[in-house]
């Protein structure tokens, strides 16, 4: 009778022993940066997305090295819309993290009209 927890499978038999299954245990959230995203003014779309912006909403952060204006850009997205980017003077450390391939993501915080301006407070975590 086997009287382990876990039932071992061979799909654990993988985990454990290293081999690549896809499967990614042990990952955990790191918290880094309180940011208000920078440049929703000039998304043509921030209305019709606005909506999906809630607390707690997950955003996409995708490195921009290319961008003209900033070489350390990190640009935002609200599922495939690019809303905004990190504040360039909060971007350094996460572009070069990013760059060497570490995983990261924004979680919304709150939202609020000012003007014409959707101010978005959102938390950027790093995965480990």
């Amino acid at each position: 009778m086997n009287e382990s927890i876990l039932p071992v499978t061979p799909g654990l038999l993988a985990i454990l022993s290293g081999v690549e299954t896809g499967i990614e245990p042990f990952k955990q959230e790191i918290f880094l940066l309180e940011i208000i995203v920078a440049g929703t003014t000039f998304c043509n779309e921030i209305e019709s997305v606005e909506n999906a912006i809630v607390p707690e909403k997950v955003l996409t952060m995708k490195r921009e090295p290319n961008n003209q204006y900033d070489k350390h850009a990190i640009a935002i997205y609200c599922d495939s819309i690019r809303i905004g980017f990190v504040p360039a003077e909060m971007n350094l450390v996460c572009s070069r993290l990013m760059d060497a391939g570490k995983l990261f993501f924004c979680r919304v915080v709150s939202k609020d009209w000012k003007g014409n301006w959707l101010r978005i407070k959102a938390n950027i975590y790093m995965v480990e």
